[in-house]
């Protein structure tokens, strides 16, 4: 009975850290369910890396329900964010499936040389980019390219940037890329 109540305020004092913002909350969640979830993505299918995006995805997800109130879990946290990775994967996993390599039209021309209009949709991509990028802000913007165009590590943007730890970075790099699709698709 003491360990089911110990429990309860371990996951209350969790959910409570995530309504106040405390992104510490995450690592911490992200170090309990890694290994869990990790076996159940790559058991199914998947590397490393996907189980990796998989644990953030998910962790993104609880954290925003969590502040917005639109959830209030009845099991264990870490069973819940099991729950959520279950979902995201499944669903990952049939899309791959839909978007086989034999729907690729083989009869397409591959002179290697990019036609005027791909060359023109290149450039009004890379324009749309850099404006998404400007609106997106600090410390988004510095995160996304210290990652992508520097290709630092986590560690290194952690440190330049005066995160806690390289997982709390990649939190980060996950909710800023998130938003700047957002403003791409806006």
């Amino acid at each position: 009975m003491a360990a089911s109540f110990i429990r309860l305020n371990t996951d209350e004092y969790i959910l409570e850290r995530i309504r106040r913002g405390d992104e510490g909350a995450l690592v911490d969640l992200y170090h309990s369910g890694r290994r869990m979830i990790g076996a159940f993505v790559e058991r199914n299918s998947g590397s490393r890396d996907d189980a990796d995006d998989i644990i953030q995805e998910s962790l993104v997800i609880l954290w925003e329900r969590v502040r917005a109130g639109t959830v209030a879990p009845q099991a264990k946290i870490t069973t819940f964010l099991y729950g959520i990775a279950q979902n995201l994967w499944l669903r990952r996993l049939a899309r791959k499936k839909r978007e086989r390599p034999s729907d690729i039209d083989l009869n397409m021309a591959t002179s290697g040389d990019p036609s005027p209009l791909e060359e023109l949709i290149e450039s009004e991509s890379v324009t749309m980019l850099r404006d998404a990028l400007d609106r997106l802000g600090e410390p988004c913007r510095s995160v996304l390219l210290l990652y992508y165009y520097e290709e630092c590590t986590m560690q290194e943007v952690a440190d330049r940037l005066g995160f806690a730890n390289a997982d709390t970075a990649k939190s980060k790099k996950y909710q800023c890329k998130k938003a700047l699709e957002q403003l791409v698709k806006g």
